[in-house]
């Protein structure tokens, strides 16, 4: 589809000393890549810019509610409702990008033509937005919201982990069409570096979890932290219910997609369930049915969904599957968690919270009812913890969030010619 010729009037109140430009953000529909970035677009509007957001539809809405203009287009990535299609093995996981990005491109192309923007910002998995923005000669910048390379990660990561998979028929194939692709548009560059390395980042995430930080190229890379703002208009609010005053709140949520674990939320309940001074709030997706919990007592709440930022504001500890966005939302309101990861980055992140001092890894094995409850009541009890998460989350707010993400992205406008 093409951009539309009207587009939303700004409050010429908000402008800053930049000259106004059309930027274009570029994502994929799966809320830990469209959620950490989406109040640096808020800002950039604010800011009296035109932000343009490619996004396949189930994500239109929620870009429209930024203020920016959702320029949708037709993607065949597996959903968030199909995690199982993501398959098992590391070429797995591979291929679908790029075969979305083939696809894409065409589309993408012909739905800026006659309207490119001055600047391109992108997802980490955007493959189609570096090109284009090759293509059109314009700056690319990648908002990551995940730990970026370190100098050493080829040798010590990509290389190892990769090996295998080059020497296989089909991760030849792969490499080669990703190679036949790039060549058609361009890009002389070698395609674990094209996806890995990008020219400038923006990374979304606090440099506490960064691994090897001190080794991040930082003319690359520059950490602001998590991107938060008022939520409260989409997602409401929460309230300690009547019978949990002075109790302590403990927030349970495996994110929104590997949620099918009715058995995990039954050790919840029972290690919390009555358990004097306490209220849970119990979140469980949509893959688990309630009645699946059994009997749940009267201090423990049952939602499908919650608005977890304000709650862990009043939270004291929180059980996290440590996504990228719940661990740096625990980090960022000081909050002890215990992390119970389920797939891809979330290992890693549980690791780096608990090298932090302010978390315990459980594996989900391991995680019943008896070890659930020690590892929360242990954390609490510790005061090293609460130092520990005081300081980190004081190093957070330094690092600048939105603001310096808006800040950034508009020192990088090329300067026009005024007559």
């Amino acid at each position: 589809m093409r951009l539309h010729e009207t587009y939303r009037l700004v409050n010429v109140d908000h402008m800053t000393s930049a000259e106004a430009a059309h930027i274009a953000m570029f994502s994929i529909a799966a809320p830990g890549h469209v959620n950490p970035s989406i109040e640096v677009i808020r800002e950039l509007v604010a800011r009296g810019h035109r932000v343009s957001y490619a996004i396949p539809a189930s994500f239109a809405g929620k870009v429209a509610e930024t203020g920016a203009t959702p320029v949708v287009w037709k993607s065949v990535l597996p959903t968030e409702d199909e995690p199982e299609a993501w398959g098992t093995e590391l070429i797995d996981h591979l291929e679908p990008f790029l075969d979305d990005a083939v696809q894409a491109l065409p589309q993408l192309a012909a739905a800026f033509e006659g309207d490119e923007p001055d600047l391109v910002l992108h997802d980490v998995t955007s493959y189609p937005a570096r090109v284009l923005a090759h293509r059109w000669g314009v700056p690319a910048i990648s908002l990551s919201p995940n730990l970026v390379a370190w100098e050493g990660y080829e040798e010590e990561v990509g290389i190892p982990m990769t090996a295998e998979l080059r020497a296989s028929e089909r991760g030849k194939a792969y490499y080669a069409r990703f190679r036949a692709w790039l060549d058609e548009n361009g890009v002389d560059e070698d395609a674990d570096r094209f996806v890995g390395r990008p020219r400038r980042s923006i990374v979304l995430i606090p440099r506490a979890l960064q691994p090897h930080a001190d080794r991040v190229d930082s003319s690359v890379h520059t950490f602001v932290g998590a991107c938060q703002g008022d939520r409260s208009a989409t997602q409401g609010t929460w309230e300690r219910p009547a019978g949990a005053e002075g109790k302590k709140v403990l927030l349970v949520s495996l994110g929104s997609t590997f949620t099918k674990q009715p058995a995990f939320y039954r050790a919840c309940v029972e290690a919390f369930g009555d358990l004097p001074g306490w209220h849970v709030v119990l979140q469980i997706g949509r893959f688990t049915d309630e009645a699946e919990l059994g009997e749940v007592p009267a201090n423990v709440e049952v939602h499908r969904w919650v608005p977890q930022l304000d709650i862990l504001r009043q939270a004291d500890a929180f059980i996290t599957h440590a996504g990228a966005g719940g661990s740096q939302e625990g980090l960022a309101t000081g909050t002890p968690m215990v992390a119970v990861p389920q797939a891809v980055d979330q290992f890693g992140n549980a690791d780096m919270l608990a090298s932090l001092g302010v978390a315990r890894h459980v594996p989900m094995e391991e995680a019943d009812a008896e070890t659930l409850r020690e590892a929360v009541l242990g954390l609490l009890a510790d005061p090293r913890v609460a130092v520990r998460a005081e300081e980190i989350r004081a190093g957070m707010a330094a690092e600048g969030g939105t603001g310096r993400a808006a800040d950034l992205i508009e020192a990088a406008l090329p300067q026009r010619n005024t007559p």
